[in-house]
C-alpha cells in the first residue's frame, strides 16, 4: 500500500515551522538541506535565500511530514489557502487531544476537538504557521 506524505511551503519560516512540529510530535529530522548546499555555477543562490530550507523531512509513526521554504524568486506561498488539510488519525483520545492542543497553541480553532456528530472524536484548526489540520480519534479502531 502506497504511503502519502504531506509537503508544505513556507514563506521563509520552514526550520521554525518543523522545530515546532517535532515539540510536539518528537522524534528527529531525517534530513534539513539548505538552498546554500546546492549552490553551484549551474544553481545560482540569491544570498537572501541561502539558509532557507530546501528540504527537510519529519518523520511521524510510518509518515514523513515534508517541508521547504520557497526561494524570494519565485514569490510568496498565498498562506489564506485552505483547499488542502493535514489529518491525523490518532491511535487515543489522549493522543488526539495532546496533538490538537500542541498543533494548535498560537492558531485558530475552527472546530473544537470534541465528539463529533460521525462517531469519531475530531477537531479542526490553522496553527500558528497558516497550516490547517484535523485530528480524529476513532474509538474500536
Amino acid at each position: 500500500m502506497a504511503i502519502i506524505n504531506p509537503h508544505i511551503n513556507f514563506n521563509g519560516n520552514a526550520e521554525e515551522a518543523f522545530t515546532f512540529y517535532k515539540s510536539v510530535f518528537g522524534g528527529a529530522f531525517t534530513n534539513v538541506i539548505r538552498l546554500k548546499d546546492l549552490a553551484g555555477p549551474e544553481f545560482p543562490v540569491p544570498t537572501e535565500d541561502e539558509n532557507k530550507i530546501m528540504h527537510i523531512a519529519l518523520p511521524i509513526g510510518g509518515n514523513l511530514l515534508l517541508g521547504n521554504d520557497v526561494p524570494a524568486s519565485l514569490g510568496k506561498v498565498n498562506e489564506n489557502e485552505n483547499r488542502s488539510k493535514i489529518a491525523i488519525s490518532a491511535a487515543s483520545k489522549e493522543e488526539a487531544d495532546k496533538l490538537f492542543n500542541g498543533l494548535s497553541a498560537g492558531g485558530s480553532v475552527e472546530f473544537p476537538i470534541g465528539d463529533s456528530p460521525w462517531g469519531s472524536y475530531f477537531g479542526m484548526f490553522r496553527d500558528k504557521y497558516g497550516i490547517e489540520w484535523m485530528v480524529d480519534f476513532i474509538p474500536g479502531k
